[in-house]
């Protein structure tokens, strides 16, 4: 899992961005819930660093860099951030040649279209008329996660909820592998703390 991924360029024509290191905020008013309608959770939606002329040539190659440039120059951009979930065709193996082989179908679509458009209306409302939207893939692999999900039940997880394998008693996993999905957040705190969580189990633990 890797999350679903999407990039808005928020412009208005007549307002230059003049900023190099672009503020930091996130705004999480869909995250738990959805919009009217439809209560399922959306993501999160957060701020990028500022976007330069050059670094949209490498997607847009047939748009004129002068215009690239003007759009950068009035942009402000975003991140939209959506939770995928495993599936069991999405995985990472080993090809008979020793190639590592990446197997993987976006899902959860549907929440992130809705949080695309929730985004997209939100900033028209704030002054941006043209929104460009950008759709990434697995090539935007910065958080990857799963593989050894954790839970209860040894038929659907690999891991009990404190980390510790289900068939090897002296195993713990306290990577991004025990998430039993990708939410829509940078994960690092959370594996984090479910490091300390199972540090403070062992050392509760009689050997």
């Amino acid at each position: 899992m890797v999350h679903n991924n999407t990039a808005l360029m928020a412009i208005n024509p007549f307002r230059v961005n003049p900023t190099n290191f672009q503020k930091t905020m996130a705004i999480n008013d869909f995250y738990f819930r959805g919009e009217k309608g439809h209560e399922y959770p959306l993501g999160n939606l957060q701020l990028l660093g500022k976007l330069q002329a050059g670094m949209l040539t490498a997607n847009q190659r047939w748009v004129p860099k002068p215009v690239l440039r003007a759009f950068a120059r009035r942009s402000v951009d975003w991140w939209v951030m959506s939770e995928d979930l495993p599936h069991p065709q999405n995985r990472v193996t080993l090809g008979a040649a020793g190639r590592i082989e990446v197997s993987y179908r976006p899902n959860n679509l549907r929440a992130h279209e809705r949080l695309i458009k929730a985004g997209t209306r939100m900033l028209k409302r704030a002054g941006f008329p043209i929104v460009l939207i950008q759709r990434m893939g697995i090539e935007t692999n910065s958080h990857q996660c799963g593989t050894m999900r954790f839970g209860t039940d040894p038929a659907q997880s690999v891991l009990d909820p404190f980390s510790r394998s289900h068939d090897v008693p002296n195993l713990f996993v306290v990577d991004s592998s025990f998430f039993p999905s990708s939410s829509a957040v940078n994960p690092a705190l959370t594996i984090a703390s479910q490091a300390l969580r199972v540090a403070d189990h062992l050392a509760g633990t009689k050997p």
